[in-house]
């Protein structure tokens, strides 16, 4: 593994729909084996980013938020693992689902309530704190260690990287509605 120095970055977006669009660029250029840790309150923006995410994986349906099975699977250019630990008490808990084997395995993982579980996740990932700084406004901060990773928070900053650029580069609405994620920014 490869390793440079930590990179952190911080991007706003106002509403669900550039959220979205943040987690499409994401997805767009996604590569097999790509973790991608999120953490925030309930209601951040958690579940809508992982939206966006596959759709810019290819995906057509409505990713939810698996808090009660704990991981969906969702088919696109490269499966996505969508998994979600808010339910879970313990460290012990967390490291007995094997998440290993989806770290590792041929897809794309998305982990919400990441901050539950960090001491268990292997390998290289992107984090990404999501906070509530309005009725529908947010904070995005993604950090990582790895060029791989730095790569893709580069091309986030160039095409997201304030408020005003931001707006002028949201995608049209060529995607289904937020599929129940109204309010989440």
């Amino acid at each position: 593994m490869e390793t440079d120095t930590k990179q952190t970055i911080s991007l706003m977006t106002s509403s669900p729909e550039q959220t979205q669009a943040v987690g499409r660029l994401l997805g767009a250029h996604a590569r097999t084996g790509d973790v991608f840790l999120l953490s925030g309150d309930l209601g951040a923006g958690k579940t809508c980013l992982t939206q966006g995410i596959l759709w810019g994986l290819g995906g057509d349906e409505y990713a939810r938020s698996p808090t009660f099975v704990l991981i969906c699977e969702y088919a696109a250019r490269l499966t996505l693992y969508h998994m979600d630990l808010y339910r879970l008490d313990s460290i012990e808990e967390v490291i007995d689902l094997g998440l290993d084997d989806y770290f590792l395995g041929d897809g794309v993982c998305v982990v919400e309530w990441a901050e539950k579980g960090s001491d268990a996740f292997i390998g290289e990932c992107l984090t990404v704190r999501i906070e509530s700084t309005g009725d529908q406004t947010r904070t995005l901060t993604f950090s990582a260690d790895t060029n791989r990773y730095h790569t893709i928070m580069n091309d986030l900053e160039k095409q997201f990287g304030g408020a005003s650029s931001l707006e002028a580069t949201t995608p049209g609405n060529d995607a289904p509605d937020n599929g129940g994620t109204e309010g989440e920014a």
